[in-house]
């Protein structure tokens, strides 16, 4: 099991065993580099700790209970955690800020403590398997342990299928969950419990925000984030930046060289496919700050050549093609720093996605006759000729169309999706269909967005992003691309200061009319060049497109032919086969449906077929 997970820490490895526990971890050092080894103990040596992460505030942390009469070995953030397991209990966890997966064995009362950070930014996989509770980063080492089978959860398929992705607490193994983002286990010799310690708090109602002006609001913002910026800095290794070029990860590029006198390193990535490539915004945000900018241009012969180590990387199905970029630049950065902060959370926090903005046209559409539509703009979004651009015209139509008249909580999900309904059950082999539980998974969609408790529909939108899609994606590919390289990823927009302070600002300093993340627009006008600030958002991705009909199509051939589908038994081969022959016609631009299928396949042969 360790040796499954060395990538994510070559520095060192540690095991404890004692009694019915055994620990083991690898180590990335980043604080304390001598004093800093894990499983790390109390004084008594009944306390032991293993943790993939970082705390952020474990200075304070380290006065307060310094002050409360624990003694520290160590200057590391590790430490802090076992004596504020000491001191509060199962409650340390609220006095954490910052990135976990915390494995804690208390041995007077021989019980198992398991904690995962409030947005899952780190992993933690669990399978209780004939009375043995097995733990890990990720779902590889779970399947080392020789102790979970390799089944496939057609529960999860469904929801892979759907998303892209698998949301916790699912995983595509049966009987192998992930523990939630904000929640606690506990585990003893005859129980198993599990709980929240913590949920995103969007205001509930118009009354509920911090009271204020806009400009009380935009320094108020701006001073949190500033705050947390620096402290996510905090390293005895080099820190650099991942600058794509969008606003988010320039606004932390920005206040890390406010943070610092040293000219701050940045990396991006380049791509020849104009409508793909950020680069120039990223040389123009490096050049206004000053910082030591590093470019790598990708090329399909780049993907193809790193497609066997993500496939190593990626223990789920995962159908995100940005995963590709993101590993080359994590990569390109690690050969010159350990730490790299980024911008992901922004979008889900300040309402950055352009389907905020449908979700703004969708009552309007339907206002048209039904009749008008199904005559005149579905037809015509039918006949319009696929493009093999990014959000091209005919793309975003179609999408918008196929979700515009689902309930507001699974509009989203259609529009950035892959299937669903009747074009994923054509996708599916006729013998499976019944057990992949569609009614489930829509009922799953309906209880996040309630659970949200928000009044306004955009905060309740916003809250399922934050609960699927962050989670699932955006945080899911950053942290094992990065960690594949031994690349330590910051997320500053989701520090629990800057969490705690966008929970109260008002829904229309996020969305303001059409015009997305207005507040941070605002706050960083100054800082950032305005060409950056009014830009409208690309994404970060791939031409999958076109490659999938020159360079990838040896791996479609292989992957998605008739033979091997019908041997299989999962996916539809004549459906599959037509989805292919419109794309390589450009009748239709079927990437999206066809990449998720291809991921799902080359999945299978890594890991749900490995002897």
């Amino acid at each position: 099991m360790s040796e499954s997970l060395v990538h994510r820490g070559p520095d060192g490895q540690g095991t404890l065993i004692r009694g019915p526990v055994r620990l083991t971890m690898r180590r990335l050092s980043i604080i304390d580099l001598e004093g800093g080894d894990q499983p790390m103990s109390n004084e008594t040596d009944t306390v032991h700790v293993v943790f993939n992460g970082e705390i952020y505030n474990y200075v304070e942390l380290r006065e307060s209970l310094a002050g409360l009469g624990h003694r520290f070995r160590t200057i590391s953030d590790t430490e802090t955690i076992v004596h504020a397991y000491e001191e509060w209990g199962d409650d340390f966890v609220n006095h954490l800020n910052g990135m976990f997966a915390i494995a804690l064995w208390d041995e007077r009362r021989a019980r198992l403590v398991l904690a995962r950070d409030r947005a899952g930014i780190k992993p933690l996989y669990v399978a209780h398997v004939n009375g043995t509770l097995v733990f890990g980063s990720e779902l590889k080492a779970l399947l080392k342990s020789g102790l979970v089978p390799r089944e496939l959860d057609y529960h999860a398929l469904s929801q892979y299928l759907s998303l892209e992705y698998i949301p916790a607490p699912t995983s595509i193994v049966r009987g192998v969950r992930k523990l939630r983002p904000g929640h606690v286990l506990t585990a003893s010799m005859n129980r198993v419990r599990e709980r929240a310690y913590w949920d995103l708090a969007l205001a509930r109602s118009e009354s509920d925000p911090l009271p204020g002006s806009v400009d009380d609001h935009i320094h108020a913002f701006r001073d949190v984030l500033r705050r947390a910026v620096k402290q996510e800095m905090v390293s005895d290794v080099p820190v650099g930046v991942l600058l794509s070029g969008g606003i988010d990860s320039s606004t932390v590029a920005a206040l890390m060289t406010q943070a610092t006198d040293e000219p701050v390193r940045s990396f991006s990535v380049s791509f020849a496919e104009r409508s793909f490539d950020e680069s120039r915004y990223a040389r123009i945000v490096a050049a206004h700050l000053g910082t030591r900018h590093h470019e790598l241009r990708v090329t399909p012969a780049d993907l193809i050549e790193a497609l066997p180590t993500i496939t190593s990387i990626v223990d789920e199905p995962f159908a995100d093609p940005s995963i590709v970029p993101t590993y080359l630049v994590s990569r390109f950065a690690r050969e010159r720093v350990k730490v790299a902060l980024g911008g992901d959370g922004g979008d889900e926090m300040l309402a950055g996605y352009s389907t905020l903005q449908a979700h703004r046209l969708a009552p309007l559409y339907r206002m048209l006759p039904a009749p008008f539509r199904r005559a005149i703009v579905e037809r015509a979004a039918a006949r319009l000729p696929a493009s093999p651009h990014y959000m091209a015209f005919d793309f975003l139509l179609r999408r918008f169309i196929q979700g515009a008249d689902a309930p507001s909580w699974h509009q989203h999900q259609m529009w950035t999706g892959a299937l669903y309904g009747e074009s994923k059950a054509a996708v599916l082999h006729p013998d499976i269909r019944g057990a992949t539980d569609d009614g489930k998974f829509e009922a799953a969609f309906a209880d996040t967005a309630v659970a949200s408790g928000a009044e306004h529909p955009l905060n309740r939108i916003l809250y399922q992003d934050f609960k699927l899609y962050l989670e699932g994606d955006i945080l899911a590919k950053t942290d094992r691309a990065s960690m594949a390289t031994s690349l330590e990823t910051r997320v500053p927009f989701l520090n629990l200061d800057v969490l705690e302070h966008l929970e109260r600002v008002p829904v229309n300093l996020k969305l303001r009319g059409l015009t997305r993340k207005y507040i941070l627009r605002k706050a960083v006008k100054g800082l950032l060049p305005a060409s950056i600030i009014t830009r409208r958002k690309r994404g970060f991705s791939i031409p999958i497109a076109t490659w999938l009909n020159h360079e990838l199509r040896r791996l479609t051939e292989e992957y998605l032919n008739d033979a091997r589908l019908r041997r299989e038994g999962v996916f539809n081969p004549s459906t599959v086969t037509a989805l292919l022959d419109e794309h390589a016609r450009w009748a239709r631009n079927n990437a999206k449906v066809i990449w998720t299928i291809l991921m799902f396949q080359v999945w299978r042969e890594r890991w749900l077929d490995a002897s």
